[in-house]
């Protein structure tokens, strides 16, 4: 194993302030929103509860959409700050459906937002994304969306779709850091942020980001930029460019149907298949007789990157990862071997 030199990241240089907001423009054309996209100097679910902290407020009601943990943490933070909050929560670790989503919305008088994760890495399930755009667009309700996962390995449209704020953060199918995140937000969006005892001086506050960043021009970003981790995120979008959206997209597919078809060789059945499967991570259900945590904690299968699922309903789902830089059929093909060595090891 080749150990990588850490002192190379030492002492990077500061990233320009004239350069941030190309930074964020080529963001926007990734989303394909023409709206403001904004940076939050921190992983993004520190992103997602700064949108959910500035969103929130007694007078706004929301239909929560949970399919899996992150679903109910976003939850809780509009109940924090106030919002009347109903969840909206799916069969253990699957999808919801548009039509539970229709009939929660017929049923719940005045929805002023609809919040959802699109991909789930956590269990390697796909919301119906442009169904659910369509409802609220009908409505007229905003659409948050948490795109973490799926930006790059879904098409997200935003504006075409009427997303009004969607979280995003590179490490995922960008192959890019985890210590930045973006947001983009819609005007409208901004109408229900920007009003008076909305959250300020604070990181969780969006509004802190508008008036000290784009209302002054979009220089410097406030407070101390992390350059390492603005320089990696250049790296990554120069890629994805290079490569090209379209590729990135259609390489992520071929990934997700390379695993789902090595499983069936495997005599195993995949989680979720078709539309209701994410291209980032296919889970399998293993057997009752196989120990999760022994195969699972086998040097090769951490090496393959074989995780246990996350949340209720995942508890016995293994995850093959092909995101990113993994979406590749070479890859997916070893990963798929050392799952069939893992289990030939735990007796299966």
């Amino acid at each position: 194993m080749t150990m990588f030199d850490a002192s190379l990241l030492l002492d990077p240089p500061a990233w320009p302030a004239a350069g941030y907001a190309g930074l964020a423009d080529r963001i926007g054309r990734l989303l394909g929103t023409r709206g403001d996209v904004i940076f939050v100097q921190a992983e993004a679910v520190v992103a997602l509860e700064a949108v959910a902290s500035s969103l929130a407020a007694p007078s706004l009601k929301v239909l929560n959409i949970v399919t899996s943990p992150y679903g109910g943490l976003f939850g809780g933070w509009l109940r924090r700050g106030g919002a009347q909050v109903t969840d909206l929560v799916a069969e253990p670790a699957r999808p919801v459906t548009v039509e539970a989503v229709k009939a929660a919305l017929d049923a719940g008088g005045r929805v002023d937002a609809i919040a959802l994760v699109h991909a789930e890495s956590a269990s390697g399930i796909l919301n119906p994304l442009e169904g659910i755009a369509a409802l609220a667009k009908a409505r007229g309700s905003l659409l948050v969306v948490d795109a973490v996962a799926s930006v790059g390995g879904h098409p997200l449209d935003v504006d075409a779709l009427g997303i009004d704020i969607a979280v995003i953060g590179p490490q995922k199918a960008l192959a890019g850091p985890a210590g930045v995140s973006a947001v983009s937000v819609s005007a409208k969006a901004w109408a229900l942020i920007d009003r008076p005892g909305a959250p300020v001086d604070s990181v969780l506050s969006l509004l802190d980001q508008k008036r000290g960043w784009l209302d002054t021009g979009r220089g410097a970003l406030p407070g101390t930029p992390p350059a390492l981790e603005f320089h990696a995120l250049d790296a990554a979008l120069a890629r994805i460019e290079q490569e090209g959206l379209e590729n990135v997209l259609h390489r992520h597919a071929a990934a997700a149907a390379e695993a789902r078809a090595g499983l069936a060789a495997l005599g195993l059945e995949p989680f979720e298949t078709g539309e209701r499967a994410s291209n980032l991570v296919t889970a399998v259900a293993l057997p009752d007789a196989v120990d999760l945590g022994r195969l699972t904690a086998l040097d090769i299968a951490v090496k393959a990157e074989l995780t246990a699922g996350v949340g209720p309903g995942a508890e016995r789902l293994v995850r093959i990862n092909h995101t990113g830089r993994r979406a590749d059929p070479a890859i997916v093909r070893a990963t798929l071997a050392a799952l069939a060595q893992a289990l030939h090891r735990v007796g299966r």
